[in-house]
């Protein structure tokens, strides 16, 4: 196994490096504003996830907004 793994949600996910939390929902067919991340244990604001970057190793919890009720 190559090193540019991370853990997305418990799940070994490979990650293009350099790459930022907007580069990675992106690759991962997700939309930056329809998710809230987690990133090593300590939540990251929306307007943080280009900013952001990946490193090997890392680990993200993404959860998906619903919307409605």
């Amino acid at each position: 196994m190559n090193g540019n793994i991370i853990t997305a949600n418990g799940q070994p996910t490979p990650a293009a490096f350099p790459c930022s939390i907007e580069e990675f929902l992106v690759a991962q067919s997700l939309l930056p504003r329809s998710v809230v991340v987690e990133h090593n244990g300590e939540a990251v604001a929306p307007s943080e996830f280009s900013a952001r970057a990946l490193q090997p190793g890392d680990r993200l919890e993404i959860v998906k907004i619903v919307a409605g009720g």
